[in-house]
């Protein structure tokens, strides 16, 4: 959908890579090897956002490094917007409000990062959760927004174990349950 509304695919690529999760930052010659395109095209792209106020830059030794303008005003919109178009609205529209005592939700992988991937990748954490009922949901899910969702459910115990060998930047909360 969105392809039909911004032509670039640079610019879609940046806009999934710095509004999907506003903890990424990156430098040109890492996107250009992220993206498999021209830093030209990558850096243009870059300037038109940061004269837009969409991105911030600050330098690290003779690396500039970019981020989204967690700020700027339309930052909330294009943030559910990029949600949208992944179908993570549809993720917690239909998995996450019918399982009942669930506590929080991560997206890992490709997507935590701002990359595109046809594979969505969630962890959920809860004490009790009804798997063949989240199998069910999952692949009603996955018909609706094309895309593969694997998953892992961990108690709070093993949650807290599996992040102490992995970089907690990489994971992205997509929903928590404010009530606990």
């Amino acid at each position: 959908m969105l392809d039909t509304l911004i032509t670039s695919k640079t610019r879609l690529k940046l806009l999934l890579k710095f509004f999907l999760n506003s903890n990424s930052r990156s430098y040109l010659r890492n996107l250009e090897s992220e993206f498999g395109e021209s830093t030209n095209s990558i850096r243009l792209e870059l300037n038109r956002f940061e004269e837009a106020g969409l991105l911030t830059s600050e330098f690290d030794g003779n690396k500039k490094y970019f981020s989204a303008n967690t700020g700027h005003p339309l930052f909330s919109d294009i943030h559910n917007i990029i949600l949208k178009q992944i179908g993570f609205d549809k993720i917690v529209e239909t998995v996450i409000q019918k399982l009942g005592n669930l506590k929080r939700v991560y997206v890992e992988g490709d997507f935590a990062k701002g990359k595109n991937n046809s594979i969505i990748d969630l962890i959920f954490v809860s004490e009790e959760l009804n798997r063949e009922y989240l199998l069910k949901l999952i692949g009603k899910v996955e018909d609706v927004i094309k895309r593969k969702i694997r998953y892992l459910v961990f108690n709070d115990e093993e949650f807290n174990n599996y992040i102490k060998d992995i970089d907690i930047s990489e994971l992205l909360l997509l929903w928590k349950n404010e009530d606990l």
